[in-house]
């Protein structure tokens, strides 16, 4: 595809604000005429300067709308008080699942406002514990958190990757257990990465230093190395690369009898090849598993030569399969594919347990090696599986749930009679007892039954006036299943309704529901979303004028797209760190992973559908909804220039008199660690906005 760029008029940046006829003051903006030519089309691109992130113009623009929009959020005269009860709710004792490496147990804990999570080492599972990482310690602010985790065979050692301002880049560090003391060893450069013992030194993957911006450049020849400790990065040994495919993604790992290597290559973000390599012969070479990204693939763990192997190949919703090591292609079904998804599978004291998905929900079952299904683990209700730890020589798991209206509890599984004993529930002060969550399906535009969780409070009066807000995601074959979000909690004890549909381009029902969400069937996820709010209204759930909506990251893309298409399907929309400029996302960090799903502007047919929901391009001088648009100017996932022009756009186009603000969020990247009281903050502001606008507090 043949491009070119006139530069028709320099841009101005004027300090002061302009009153648009929407009576709200935005940024003086002249536009800069950039034209991109995609197979015919003239494409302008007037605010494509907002995609450096390093330049004066940028910055200062990001300055002026910040200021904006906190004069705005600080005339709301109940936000102070939003955000003090949101800090009460949030205070609560907070542990995740335990695990054994070695002789000790590890868990997370944090005491309720600690900015990041604490890793504790145990004696034993009832005992408290001592910290072994308190990465609050690393900064002042919190804005430091820990990217990963990795404890040696023996228990002796730590790994632990840190991310700086939420960014994806990591650095890999070094502790010894028994001492509390960091090693002098340090690895930079590291992203999309896991941290895999053997012996003493890890695997791992990374790029290159970047020359240009760390932030927005794309990344490209991904390698595999090995870190030998006691010794400097520049000696780590070079496992893995390939050259002649710049944006294949590698991901590392050893079985835990660290007898074979697993390398797992992606080139997107849905099917992968694998390969596998025996450790004990200092000669050998990878053999393949598979050969193509056509289906996903992963080794769920191996009994000496044999391994289980989690598929969609010929098994849309996954199957578990075994090989030796000596057939890698003489593929056996253990568990054959279902009605429900596979979503996940673990051994235990030589058992397979597995955890399934039907409609949404999590269901746990315990099998022979050979497939035959022994016993099905009490769940409590409409619940999700947070978290599974296990290994196949413990005659124990722990495991934690999670439901919409309950926050993480952790239970002890015995695995010779698989029943369940709690042992953590969080001290909450949400009123969990007094709010319920039921499942509807609902058809969409096309006739496709949809599930929808809808929560709120017990005995609530529900009518025309009851505020809604309706939260969704729709891609990259990730299931919404209930999830405990605190933030929601001020929201429903308000008396507002929370509900969270199922969409198509998820993978709730396997790969099938997930195609039927990508490239050029999109639009069907868009249609499940329009479809959740318009059946809410049409059964009285609410009104169109007390409905709010909200999405994040491709979620972001989701609000971006309904409220482009339907301007009058809510009051509120709130698109957060969105994928909102769908002819460019592939230039930059890790976009260009995402082409299977979305598809690429590069390619006519998909760039005709990719111009027909492009958030940013299908912004028409209509009435929108009020609009806060939440970003963070270190986003090296989803670019901040997105959310950057889409606001620019969407504030010179907007005809009613909503407000069209942009929140952005400085030192702060996708959301992936961001401290405590950043979160409070934001989503302290994100409530207020929803309220005033769907007038709920007088």
């Amino acid at each position: 595809m043949y491009r070119y760029l006139i530069l028709v008029a320099f841009l101005s940046f004027n300090i002061e604000l302009n009153k648009a006829q929407n009576n709200y003051y935005y940024p003086i903006l002249e536009n800069e005429s950039v034209i991109d030519d995609y197979f015919g089309y003239q494409i302008n691109d007037p605010f494509r300067w907002l995609e450096d992130d390093r330049s004066d113009r940028t910055e200062q623009w990001v300055k002026q709308e910040n200021t904006i929009t906190q004069k705005y959020l600080s005339r709301i005269a109940f936000r102070d008080k939003i955000k003090n009860r949101l800090k009460n709710l949030w205070d609560y004792n907070k542990q995740s699942a335990p695990f054994k490496k070695g002789n000790s147990f590890f868990c997370y804990k944090n005491d309720g406002l600690q900015n990041q999570s604490v890793l504790y080492i145990k004696k034993t599972l009832e005992d408290n514990g001592e910290i072994l990482l308190d990465p609050n310690t690393l900064s002042s602010d919190g804005t430091i958190s820990l990217s990963g985790t990795s404890i040696s065979k023996n228990g002796k050692t730590l790994a632990y990757g840190i991310s700086k301002a939420g960014s994806d880049w990591v650095e890999i560090h070094f502790k010894d257990i028994e001492t509390k003391k960091d090693l002098p060893d340090v690895i930079k450069w590291v992203k999309f990465s896991g941290m895999s013992w053997k012996g003493n030194g890890i695997y791992y993957s990374r790029y290159d230093e970047p020359t240009g911006s760390a932030l927005s450049q794309k990344n490209q020849f991904h390698k595999v190395y090995f870190h030998q400790l006691g010794t400097s990065q520049e000696k780590d040994v070079l496992v893995l690369e390939d050259k002649s495919n710049p944006n294949y993604n590698f991901g590392a790992h050893v079985t835990d009898d660290e007898n074979y290597l697993v390398v797992s290559i992606s080139q997107s973000t849905s099917g992968d090849k694998l390969l596998l390599k025996d450790l004990l012969s200092p000669k050998s070479k990878f053999i393949t598993i598979s050969d193509n990204f056509d289906f996903e693939n992963s080794i769920v763990d191996n009994v000496g030569k044999t391994f289980y192997l989690r598929t969609n190949k010929g098994a849309p919703k996954y199957k578990l399969v075994s090989f030796s090591f000596d057939k890698p292609n003489n593929w056996k079904t253990v568990l054959p594919e279902s009605s429900n998804l596979l979503e996940g599978v673990r051994l235990c004291n030589n058992k397979i347990v597995a955890n399934y998905l039907q409609d949404a929900c999590s269901k746990l079952s315990c099998y022979s090696l050979t497939g035959n299904l022994e016993k099905d683990i009490q769940l409590p209700g409409i619940c999700k599986l947070n978290s599974f730890n296990s290994d196949n020589k413990y005659d124990f798991a722990t495991y934690s749930i999670v439901k919409y209206t309950s926050p993480e509890q952790s239970f002890y599984l015995d695995a010779k009679t698989w029943e369940s004993k709690l042992i953590f529930k969080p001290n909450c002060k949400f009123e969990s007892d007094n709010y319920e969550t039921k499942q509807i399906f609902y058809p969409s535009k096309d006739g496709t039954k949809i599930p929808m969780f809808i929560t709120h409070k017990k005995g609530l009066v529900i009518n025309e006036q009851t505020p809604c807000f309706v939260f969704g995601y729709g891609g990259f074959n990730i299931s919404l299943s209930p999830e405990f979000r605190i933030d929601r909690a001020v929201f429903l004890e308000a008396g507002g309704i929370y509900c969270v549909p199922n969409l198509r381009g998820g993978g709730e029902y396997g790969e099938d529901w997930h195609k039927a969400g990508t490239k050029c069937k999109k639009q069907n996820v868009f249609d499940d979303f329009i479809a959740a709010c318009d059946y809410l209204v049409a059964n009285k759930y609410t009104s169109y004028k007390k409905l709010a909506i909200h999405g994040r990251s491709n979620g972001g893309l989701l609000i971006g797209a309904v409220m482009t298409q339907r301007p009058d399907i809510c009051k509120v929309a709130i698109p957060t760190v969105g994928v909102l400029d769908m002819l460019r996302f592939h230039l930059f960090t890790i976009g260009r992973a995402w082409t299977v799903d979305y598809g690429c502007s590069d390619n006519k047919e998909e760039f005709d559908c990719l111009l027909k929901y492009s958030p940013l391009h299908n912004i028409k001088p209509v009435d929108y909804p009020a609009t806060l648009i939440l970003t963070g100017d270190h986003d090296d996932r989803v670019v901040p220039a997105h959310s950057f022009k889409f606001a620019a756009t969407l504030q010179k186009e907007n005809k009613s008199n909503n407000p069209i603000l942009i929140r952005i969020d400085v030192n702060a990247g996708h959301g992936s660690g961001k401290p405590t009281a950043k979160q409070i903050d934001e989503f302290g502001d994100m409530w207020s906005f929803v309220f005033f606008n769907l007038e709920m507090y007088k």
